[in-house]
């Protein structure tokens, strides 16, 4: 009798543990779904369009048959010319031919006039053989007898590609496939990558170097008055992006508060050059970025018991000794935290120094905007959002790895 009431309590609870899992579970399918919806598929979109490269081979599927064999040194094959003609003329829209045309032009310098002259020019004729195409091609116009066109169609003839990509971190595929670095006069990825990083480090310093001084004072406050002055970190949040960075606008400029307060106290004679430079850009990122790296930093030092420093300083260590042997090791995931908040913020940031930057203070995400809006290449936009995805995983991962370190030591 024992024994079954046992078993049949057993069942009770393990029928009440999955019930409490199925309800938490469903708790949690509006936010799943939330994530799926709005950010998975997005950003499986994203770095699927990072490779995906349909203009050339939408466009012109039987000129890219017709060059699978093509060595890309020797000539094309004549057959090519009479696919050519043909793809052409199944285009139904200018607009998708514009669209070819763009892809082309850039591969090789020419391609847009190139294609859009011989797509109005059509028809050149009727049912040509392969010479007929050819010789009424290069009649019309002679660059179709040069080879860079033609490897550029051969090149882009696949739907999928690592050329958006490989650009990205100034790597190129040349006419033969083989991948090589770009000219030195070309490359430009990797510079303006390396700035990012470079400023976003400097903007994390500077957080950090303000952010753990107050962030420590509050911790010592009272409670009411630390939530007083939590509430004044958190001001700025309730105010636009954009309102900010149009009063550091008014602030920086010459003729601006900063300027004429540091010629009233006799610092400068003239005007402190410190709008549309990586100056401004440097100050307004770290204005707006602080409350990131105060709040992870107060949330641990609360936590940090306030005696133990007095401990400390009681068996004779100096205060600075106990500070730095004591204390500031406890805080060291705030720190973690903080500044992975503001990296990974600042890596991606577009309007600051859109605004108040100049053209060498722009930073990897200012260039996805200027593919997505200008250049209208979302191949290359989103090959770079990828690079940037990319490296904040990798930050994310160091960051895991590191924290999992100091677990275990501890």
């Amino acid at each position: 009798m024992m024994a079954g009431g046992t078993l049949d309590l057993v069942a009770q609870l393990s029928r009440a543990e999955r019930r409490r899992k199925t309800r938490a579970f469903a708790l949690t399918l509006p936010l799943l779904a939330f994530l799926l919806v709005f950010f998975l598929v997005p950003l499986a979109s994203l770095l699927v369009r990072a490779v995906e490269n349909p203009e050339v081979a939408d466009a012109l599927p039987r000129t890219g048959q017709a060059l699978g064999d093509w060595d890309r040194n020797s000539p094309p094959p004549t057959a090519a010319y009479a696919a050519l003609l043909a793809d052409l003329s199944a285009i139904q829209e200018t607009a998708q031919a514009g669209v070819l045309a763009r892809r082309l032009n850039s591969e090789v310098a020419g391609g847009r006039s190139l294609v859009m002259g011989t797509y109005r020019a059509l028809p050149l004729g009727e049912n040509l053989g392969p010479d007929e195409a050819r010789a009424r091609l290069i009649e019309f116009d002679a660059r179709w007898e040069e080879l860079p066109y033609w490897q550029a169609i051969a090149k882009n003839s696949s739907r999928w590609t690592l050329d958006y990509l490989l650009t990205a971190v100034d790597l190129k595929r040349t006419p033969q496939g083989d991948i090589v670095k770009v000219g030195e006069g070309e490359a430009a990825f990797s510079d303006i990558l390396g700035r990012t990083f470079q400023m976003s480090a400097v903007v994390t310093f500077f957080c950090l170097l303000l952010a753990y001084p107050l962030a420590y004072w509050l911790s010592t406050l009272p409670e009411r008055k630390a939530n007083v002055m939590l509430i004044l970190v958190l001001l700025p949040f309730w105010t636009s992006v954009l309102v900010r960075i149009a009063a550091w606008i008014v602030l920086l400029q010459n003729n601006g508060l900063v300027n004429r307060f540091f010629m009233w106290l006799g610092v400068t004679d003239t005007p402190i050059p410190l709008l549309f430079n990586r100056v401004g850009v440097i100050i307004a990122m770290v204005h707006i970025l602080l409350p990131f790296a105060i709040l992870p930093l107060y949330s641990v030092m609360k936590s940090v018991p306030q005696n133990y420093l007095r401990a400390a300083i009681s068996l004779g260590s100096t205060p600075f000794s106990g500070f730095v042997r004591v204390y500031l090791p406890q805080t060291y995931p705030g720190v973690a935290a903080g500044g992975l908040l503001v990296f990974i913020t600042s890596i991606g940031y577009y309007v600051t120094p859109a605004l108040l930057g100049g053209p060498s203070d722009q930073m990897l995400s200012y260039y996805v905007a200027q593919y997505t809006n200008v250049e209208v290449n979302w191949g290359m936009a989103c090959a770079l959002g990828g690079v940037l995805l990319t490296t904040t995983l990798i930050l994310y991962a160091i960051y895991r790895k590191v924290s999992k370190a100091e677990l275990s030591l501890g």
